[in-house]
């Protein structure tokens, strides 16, 4: 209790959130048909990024109306509070001062019956559930007095009250044995085994606590934690017995540094920050009291653990300081490898398909398992006495789910050259699409195709695949040079050095295996050296037969888009529109330095897309390039389109909620500071959205007494929503398994002055025209590429690829 709410009212202080334009919590019209969800200045609609009265604030729409009403369960709760709830903080002061905190708490807790249960308490901030008859109140004894000082009266929509809230439904979980790894819960006394790849599952759920619309409500999530059935002890004995001795600590360090690592005897959680080859667990460390003690006699006291390798060196883990000390020097936690267990998979793991099976079918729940797993949850809570009381003491009662009315936007035509495609499915429509031609690509004349000297016959099958393909899409291809390599990487980038040229439109590398090494330094020199778009393919993806055309289809698409080419469109109403999208990831490599991807359209069907990475030197996910970004992509939609484009939709991914301030302050302004250096007179309407993949309300429809995923294009603008934000969840993606994830979308800033109903649909039509999968996907395109190009710099070049490529999707 103490400990949390130290944390809660230390961090709480200059509490803000984000005040937008609902009025006092509705999502009213303002019989104007203004649509966006901001503080009004002008024709400019701005996010506050401070709470602001509510009195303010216009009251407006934010919520559409179009499409199909659908009914649909979340997993958000709702929390039973009396209509007049409140919560009391007082200020504790002891006369004469106690230093020891543990005192104070005792002191304060001897008068129970006036405190009452349901008090919380850190040694200097007081909450309760009721309010003491006089606002300072005095408490004697024999020796010290403590004043108790009415400070603040809080109603349940408060900031500090929402995380008082988390640390009580915190306490409820404990209650229930669940152990706190990271921000989730788990169970440890019912794991779930799967032996035949060496794993154990903790099942348990992600929980939180916010204000969603006109109520508080408790939202909860299943969640697995994956550990290895093998120590790091094990492992690094395994590793010794695979490789070069020589080079044992150096492979090591590389495997380990980074990983988190569990130790069950505690059930916490550390990151891996170094190795000590000096210390041992024979060696002594001081106590706090100032005594020494080997960490062989430390744990066998404390844990009553035996270690059987006194050899072993010592894992290093960093330990986050606490805010309120004052030590210079950072805090170091040694680990004993024999205690430590391996969470989460390597590269290895993730690259088993049978392993990833397996592991799916006890992380991919179903809607209707899902919901099973959640009632268990409640359930649990209602019948444990202490978790009940808990809740309880506080005048809290957790109520059933909730149930909202969301709607189904109509599905999309697919424009190709010719003809319109209306897909069977919006999730795959290839197959709709078979027979039609792609809106258009310049001919593959003057290319490369590089194997090795066993896949020369393969090689020849899959040229011949990608012509079959070509020919009914419209995309000719002519013969290639061929160059046979030998079966080494080396082999690859000698040959490339010595017949790439500017001429060259593609090269073609049929690779032997996915040995990064080869796949890094092919994508170096033809992205920074000799700029020319690349493909590589594996061999032994080519080497099943029956799926050699399906493959050969596949990469015919992604070489129309690394030409230039475009393949499909939907209808865009909107003219002169530019839509961009920003992603942030970090280097694998320069591990201080951020990866800026900026992607925008520059042509009136969306359907041509302009690319620039920057590497920003300091790992932050705040981008200060945008000035320059987007001075330069401004250039290059005149250049194509004679003039500037008149609405510009920006999807900026990567943000979290307490990171919305700095899109607003930040990011916004260097976007909006570059349009009069372009021309005196230009002002573009501008609207910037965050994009966030990860969010914990789900959504289920109800069909035939069961569960199941909504369909593709369900938009949920209301009750789930936040009453300060202009804010709404779509599913823009087929689940073939398990439960669908909603991607939430907060407008932050909006000048467009588009209805909530084209906003959400605009969006949806973008999840459209990623030309790397034939169907919608669950994130806006532009976002989806600037993922794919941080991703490709930030694994395999490091560098600022060259601009000459800028205008081909040459990361696909």
């Amino acid at each position: 209790h103490a400990e949390a709410t130290h944390q809660l009212t230390r961090g709480l202080a200059g509490s803000n959130g984000l005040a937008g334009g609902r009025g006092q919590g509705s999502r009213s019209s303002d019989g104007g048909g203004r649509s966006w969800g901001a503080v009004a200045v002008g024709e400019v609609m701005v996010v506050s990024v401070s709470r602001i009265a509510s009195s303010l604030l216009p009251i407006i729409c934010v919520s559409g109306s179009s499409g199909i009403p659908l009914k649909v369960l979340t997993n958000l709760f709702s929390l039973g509070l009396p209509k007049e709830w409140q919560l009391y903080q007082y200020h504790v002061t002891f006369s004469p001062e106690l230093e020891s905190r543990r005192l104070r708490l005792a002191l304060l807790y001897s008068h129970s019956e006036l405190l009452g249960k349901a008090k919380v308490f850190d040694g200097a901030v007081l909450f309760l559930s009721h309010k003491l008859e006089n606002q300072v109140r005095y408490l004697v004894g024999e020796t010290v007095k403590i004043m108790i000082t009415l400070k603040d009266q809080l109603p349940s929509s408060s900031p500090v009250c929402i995380q008082f809230f988390s640390i009580i439904f915190k306490k409820v979980l404990k209650k229930l044995s669940m152990y706190q790894v990271g921000r989730n819960f788990y169970s440890p006394s019912d794991p779930i085994e799967i032996p035949q790849h060496k794993l154990t599952l903790w099942p348990g759920f992600a929980v939180s606590i916010g204000q969603f619309e006109n109520r508080v409500m408790f939202s909860a999530d299943v969640s697995h934690k994956v550990l290895r059935n093998e120590n790091v002890l094990e492992f690094m004995t395994s590793l010794y017995n695979t490789v070069d001795k020589s080079r044992f600590i150096e492979t090591c360090e590389k495997e380990l540094v980074g990983l988190i690592v569990l130790t069950r005897y505690n059930n916490k959680t550390y990151r891996v920050d170094d190795i000590d080859w000096i210390v041992k667990p024979a060696d002594t460390f001081l106590k706090h009291d100032g005594s020494k003690i080997s960490y062989i006699d430390y744990y066998k006291q404390q844990y009553d653990v035996v270690l059987t390798d006194q050899n072993q060196p010592m894992l290093v883990s960093h330990l986050k300081s606490k805010k309120n000390d004052n030590i210079v020097e950072p805090r170091v936690a040694h680990l004993i490898p024999e205690l430590c267990f391996l969470t989460g998979l390597n590269k290895r793991a993730i690259s088993d398909f049978r392993l990833m099976k397996d592991l799916a079918q006890e992380t991919h729940l179903s809607p209707d398992r899902r919901q099973q797993r959640l009632s268990r949850l409640t359930d649990s809570i209602q019948r444990n006495r202490e978790a009940r009381l808990e809740l309880e003491s506080w005048g809290l009662q957790l109520e059933c789910q909730t149930s909202l009315t969301g709607r189904v936007i109509p599905s999309e035509k697919i424009l190709m050259q010719e003809q319109i495609c209306l897909p069977m499915s919006a999730g795959d429509w290839l197959k709709d699409m078979r027979n039609a031609k792609i809106i258009g690509v310049p001919p593959l004349e003057n290319w490369l195709i590089l194997f090795s000297n066993r896949n020369r016959e393969l090689g020849e099958n899959f040229l011949n695949c990608l012509r079959r393909v070509g020919t009914p899409m419209g995309f000719r291809i002519e013969d290639p040079q061929r160059l046979q390599v030998q079966e080494n990487p080396m082999a690859f980038l000698r040959a490339l050095q010595q017949h790439v040229n500017p001429e060259v439109q593609l090269v073609l590398c049929i690779l032997l295996s996915n040995q990064k090494d080869c796949y890094d330094s092919i994508k170096k020199f033809l992205s920074l050296d000799q700029p020319v778009p690349s493909q590589c393919v594996l061999a032994r993806t080519l080497n099943r037969q029956a799926m050699m055309m399906s493959v050969a289809t596949k990469v015919a698409m992604q070489m129309v888009c690394k030409l230039g080419g475009e393949l499909w469109a939907v209808e865009i109403p909107l003219k002169l529109l530019m839509v961009i999208g920003i992603d942030i990831n970090k280097d694998a490599v320069n591990k201080g330095s951020s990866i800026i991807g900026f992607v925008s359209s520059t042509n009136s069907r969306i359907t041509r897309w302009f690319s620039r990475c920057v590497v920003q030197n300091k790992g932050t996910d705040i981008a200060d390039c945008l000035k320059v970004c987007m001075k330069g992509r401004l250039v290059k939609w005149q250049k194509y389109n004679g003039q500037l484009p008149a609405r510009i939709v920006v999807y900026r991914d990567g943000v979290g909620d307490g990171q919305l301030k700095m899109v607003v302050d930040y990011e916004v302004p260097q976007l909006l500071s570059v349009f009069g250096e372009c021309s005196s007179n230009y002002r573009p309407k501008v609207s910037v959205i965050v994009v966030r993949k990860k969010c914990i309300p789900r959504f289920f429809a109800e069909a035939n007494s069961s569960l199941q995923n909504p369909p593709v294009g369900t938009v949920v603008d209301t009750e789930a929503t936040r009453p300060e934000w202009y804010d709404f969840y779509l599913i823009g993606q087929l689940a073939r398994q398990g439960s669908v994830n909603p991607t939430y979308y907060n407008v932050v800033y909006d000048e467009n002055g588009l209805k909530p109903d084209h906003m959400q649909r605009l969006t949806y039509k973008m999840c459209h025209l990623y030309y790397n999968w034939p169907g919608v996907i669950r994130v806006p395109a532009p976002c989806q590429y600037a993922q794919k190009l941080t991703f490709l710099v930030g694994q395999s070049i490091h560098r600022e690829p060259s601009l000459a490529l800028a205008d081909k999707l040459y990361f696909l």
